[in-house]
């Protein structure tokens, strides 16, 4: 039966990331309004509600690409 400890240890390290992750979110989403940006598409006619987070989302892509660029650096 082949070992499966080092995944079993993958998935713990990957939830703990997680919960981190989403603490942060939660503590900074009261403090940087992300998702509610200028230049988020936002329109509500009726009961149709259409959101599209635009802004946010090249902010989030920009600033995880320049971390994980100093974290890959060679």
């Amino acid at each position: 039966m082949p070992d499966i400890s080092g995944t079993g240890k993958l998935l713990i390290i990957a939830g703990i990331f997680l919960v981190v992750i989403g603490g942060l979110i939660t503590i900074f989403g009261k403090v940087f309004p992300l998702g509610r940006l200028p230049g988020d598409i936002f329109i509500q006619k009726g009961n149709f509600t259409f959101y599209f987070p635009l802004v946010s989302g090249i902010l989030v892509s920009l600033i995880l690409t320049i971390i994980l660029n100093l974290i890959f650096r060679r």
